[in-house]
């Protein structure tokens, strides 16, 4: 069967979903600008002409089409893990088409997380010893999981601010972890991962080099990925905190493996809101203090920011598996203070670049 053949050579679904997704951007694209879901220069943009923001629309399509072709009904309830990842994604297009408040934005993303959390039960049961912790009841699995949720979704949002850096953390990330559910024998779980790579890697290829034909992701995308990210998250740590993988791969700090490898949105929102608050300012007030912006203060452009970011994640991946079996307490406290000391050296290059000489020391 061709589906077999598929399954014994899953790379080729990536090719797939890639292809599916080079037919569909150019519809979605003069659908935006037919309808005007196109984002116009502003302050916090530095793009010029109007650029579409629905790219998540197509990402979506490529995705669950390659999905649906491949692997639909594998996966224990995945009708509700469906219904899950078109529910994130249309509060993502509603947001971008009407902006949607932070209350209505969370009460959306809740309600999405439900599915997936409530319905498919793909969640957290499991505190691998955190606190001293094991297996817990489940509410508050309930609850700890659509805060992990919410807390991945919109580290995802945040850090989508520049050409390609969402969408190429993303890819690194489904590699990531479709390459470690593939060894751990979760086929269903690893194809996943591969639709999502041929889907971003054709909005990465319009984001990135696109010039006439250039579109944005938009919360469409950055929610979805987010999305599928967080179930990424819980089936790793749940694979690891019941022993179903084999023993070469098994990972006892599974929950700060998934933190390491998700470093860079995930320490750039803890910092960004905290800088915020002690200014006074409410955490969901946008600016240009995320490391993004750090970094083209220091005189690099888009391309050279992303790749910059890609280059730091592949370490903090590289230090994941390296600590996969350290204490958990430890990984993370490695995990911080690396990302906290990169982040004050790039601090004394932008006050050298700034001030000179005169640069604190």
């Amino acid at each position: 069967m061709i589906q077999t053949f598929f399954f014994e050579h899953t790379y080729l679904i990536g090719v797939v979903s890639f292809l599916l997704g080079l037919i569909g951007m150019p519809v979605v694209i003069r659908i935006a600008k037919a309808k005007g879901f196109v984002v116009r220069p502003n302050k916090r943009m530095s793009h010029t002409g109007e650029v579409p923001n629905i790219g998540g629309l197509n990402i979506i399509f490529s995705f669950m089409l390659s999905y649906l072709l491949f692997e639909y009904n594998q996966m224990t309830q995945s009708q509700f893990f469906l219904i899950g990842l078109f529910a994130i994604m249309s509060v993502g297009f509603i947001d971008d088409v009407l902006v949607l408040t932070p209350t209505a934005k969370l009460l959306g993303e809740t309600l999405a997380g439900i599915a997936l959390i409530g319905f498919a039960d793909l969640r957290i049961t499991h505190l691998h010893g955190i606190f001293g912790i094991t297996e817990i009841g489940i509410i508050p699995s309930y609850l700890i999981s659509l805060f992990v949720l919410i807390a991945i979704i919109n580290a995802v949002n945040l850090i989508d601010g520049i050409d390609g850096l969402a969408s190429g953390l993303g890819i690194l990330y489904c590699l990531f972890f479709a390459i470690y559910f593939g060894l751990a024998g979760e086929t269903s779980w690893s194809i996943l991962g591969i639709c999502m790579i041929g889907a971003l890697a054709v909005f990465f290829i319009y984001n990135v080099f696109g010039k006439r034909e250039k579109i944005f992701m938009g919360d469409s995308g950055s929610l979805l990925l987010g999305y599928l990210l967080t179930a990424f998250v819980f089936h790793l740590c749940e694979l690891n905190a019941y022993d179903q993988v084999p023993e070469a791969l098994h990972m006892t700090a599974a929950p700060a493996v998934a933190i390491c490898v998700l470093t860079v949105p995930i320490f750039d929102t803890i910092r960004v809101s905290l800088t915020r608050m002690k200014q006074g300012r409410s955490p969901f007030k946008p600016d240009k203090n995320h490391i993004h912006h750090l970094l083209l203060r220091t005189g690099l452009n888009h391309i050279q920011t992303t790749c910059v970011l890609l280059s730091v994640s592949l370490v903090f991946i590289g230090l994941a598996i390296l600590g996969r079996n350290w204490n958990i307490w430890l990984l993370l406290f490695v995990d911080f203070a690396l990302a906290t000391g990169m982040t004050l050296i790039l601090w004394r290059i932008i006050n050298k670049k700034l001030y000179g000489s005169n640069a604190k020391r």
